[in-house]
């Protein structure tokens, strides 16, 4: 018998919608990480929102079809620091700590979350030539 996939072990696309709404406030309201959305009007914010989900519905075995950028590309410039990326991962494990996410699950995601530290941290090492 094949392994349930994460995406089935979370409870699917609404587990994962939840999973977001409980994480993307956190973020926009924390004093550090909120200027990343500071500027952005509710149609861009919407749509970054869907492009999220359907990330990781297919990043964890859903039926989804992500149609966004890589994450080098999506965070180049965005100059996220690794203290950024730090109070990152604590209000993700928060959410999912909230959304009573259990093991091997939580786990599961950390290590993917974290496993593209290097994508969007080192996004920020823009040189521009004039």
């Amino acid at each position: 018998m094949k392994e349930k996939s994460l995406f089935d072990r979370l409870g699917g696309y609404d587990a994962i919608v939840s999973l977001v709404d409980l994480l993307l406030p956190r973020l926009q309201m924390d004093p550090q990480l909120g200027r990343f959305w500071a500027h952005r009007g509710a149609d861009g914010v919407r749509r970054e929102k869907q492009l999220l989900i359907d990330f990781l519905c297919q990043q964890s075995g859903g039926p989804m079809y992500y149609r966004g950028r890589d994450m080098l590309t999506t965070h180049r410039g965005m100059n996220i620091s690794q203290e950024d990326w730090q109070i990152f991962l604590q209000h993700a494990a928060e959410a999912l700590h909230q959304a009573s996410v259990t093991e091997p699950e939580c786990s599961e995601v950390v290590a993917f979350v974290t496993s593209l530290a290097g994508e969007i941290i080192v996004a920020n090492l823009v040189t521009s030539h004039s």
